[in-house]
């Protein structure tokens, strides 16, 4: 077939007549109602000027719009709930898949067939009856796909692992339009990559993965002063080594704590396991943190639980704690005038750090913890020297530094399938590409 290229002065009402002869959904253009509210993304930043925005109700779809922009050589942008939107789409097709809601939860097998564009929360209301949950993260609101794709790190991995290596199947529309599915048994090179590889072996329109049984969970927070913190974190440091898999522990340092105005860090924990285990096992960081300011722990289902997170605006994956990075998170939060909001340390490891044999590429599982520095770049630079140069796929916010989210031996795996499942390169255009 002799492809047709669509040049920028091309009409792009022409191309909007075009494309219904195969797609069902909701398609606009630039001056129609629809267009601005399609191609925002949730980082108000990211100002995206698509030639159409394509909005799919089916994975025929998406099949029928990456075959119509593949023929006439246009860049091709996938967004679904928009939380994992980095980069522009300028031109060409951005392909919605935000109206794929579906959820089915099977409590026989725990397992959920889940839509692209779902959101966690309807995952976890459609789980919670059955005392089922999934590895969602910090919030209902982000989508299902972006997050496993990209890794999926929740307050239950350190017992269940990251929710790719939940993912048991995934549907997919490659880059010549077929739709397939990828298994362990079916495609697994197709397979393997999807499980933290991100989106550039083409567009999941849905994914199933495993449940896990956790009727409760007893979670929350407590604040100290933060004159304690430098001494709580050294004990953190040696802590993490006994944490059990069931307990999952951030330390976050603020400048002011909201209920009183003053400095102070706060411990939050979440276990799956024995309230009265988890108790006893936070009691030496209590020893050292001193008297709470404020304390709150509860028990309620994983659908009920709300454990905020800290914007990952600079994140670091560390192998410890030493005595320049402690002094450094606190400075950050207490010198005056410091425009940091939060410094977040979090212990990561159990079976994150056990994958199985078959696992997907996600890099570093065996580093522990992870600081984020919420606020400006310059705060967190004198970190680097003692941070591994890894990062994680899902706080990745500069596509140029996708490799450091993998190891070398993954990543270059990462670029072969890409390179077989997508030679024309129709999905590096608006995505963080591997090659």
């Amino acid at each position: 077939m002799t492809a047709h290229i669509v040049t920028v002065a091309e009409d792009a009402h022409a191309a909007r007549r075009d494309l219904p002869r195969r797609f069902a959904g909701q398609l606009s253009v630039a001056g129609e109602p629809g267009y601005d509210k399609g191609r925002a993304a949730l980082n108000p930043r990211i100002d995206a000027r698509p030639l159409i925005v394509a909005e799919a109700e089916s994975p025929l779809d998406v099949s029928a719009a990456i075959t119509w922009a593949r023929e006439r050589q246009l860049p091709m942008t996938v967004q679904s709930t928009g939380h994992g939107t980095h980069v522009a789409a300028g031109g060409g097709v951005l392909l919605k898949t935000s109206a794929l809601t579906r959820v089915l939860v099977d409590p026989d097998r725990r397992v959920a067939r889940v839509a692209a564009g779902a959101r966690w929360g309807a995952v976890l209301a459609a789980a919670a009856p059955f005392g089922l949950v999934p590895l969602s993260g910090s919030s209902p609101d982000v989508g299902v796909a972006g997050y496993t794709l990209g890794g999926g790190l929740s307050w239950l991995s350190r017992r269940f692992g990251f929710a790719a290596d939940s993912v048991l199947r995934a549907q997919v529309v490659l880059a010549d339009g077929r739709i397939v599915s990828a298994s362990r048994d079916e495609r697994p090179e197709l397979f393997w990559a999807l499980r933290g590889g991100g989106g550039n072996v083409g567009v999941v329109t849905s994914l199933e993965f495993r449940l896990y049984h956790v009727p409760t969970v007893w979670s929350g927070s407590a604040a100290f002063p933060l004159e304690r913190a430098a001494a709580a974190l050294a004990c953190y440091r040696d802590w993490i080594a006994t944490a059990p898999d069931e307990l999952s522990t951030a330390i976050v340092l603020m400048p002011s704590w909201p209920s009183t105005g003053r400095p102070a860090f706060t411990i939050r924990a979440l276990t799956s396991g024995s309230p009265q285990d988890a108790a006893a096992a936070l009691r030496p960081l209590y020893r050292v943190a001193g008297t709470p300011l404020w304390e709150h722990f509860r028990e309620a289902s994983f659908a009920e639980t709300r454990m905020p997170g800290v914007a990952p605006l600079n994140f670091d994956m560390i192998e410890s704690l030493p005595e320049p990075v402690i002094a450094h998170v606190v400075d950050a939060v207490r010198a005056p005038g410091s425009r940091v909001a939060a410094v977040e340390v979090r212990h990561w490891g159990g079976a994150m750090a056990r994958p199985a044999p078959d696992a997907g590429p996600i890099g570093h599982r065996q580093v522990p913890l992870s600081i984020i520095v919420e606020g400006p770049p310059e705060a967190a630079e004198a970190l680097a020297p003692y941070a591994t140069g890894g990062t994680f796929r899902n706080f990745l916010r500069d596509p140029s530094l996708v490799a450091s989210a993998y190891t070398p031996e993954s990543y270059q795996r990462l670029q072969s399938v890409e390179q077989r499942v997508d030679p024309d390169g129709v999905f590096r255009i608006g995505q963080e590409s591997l090659v």
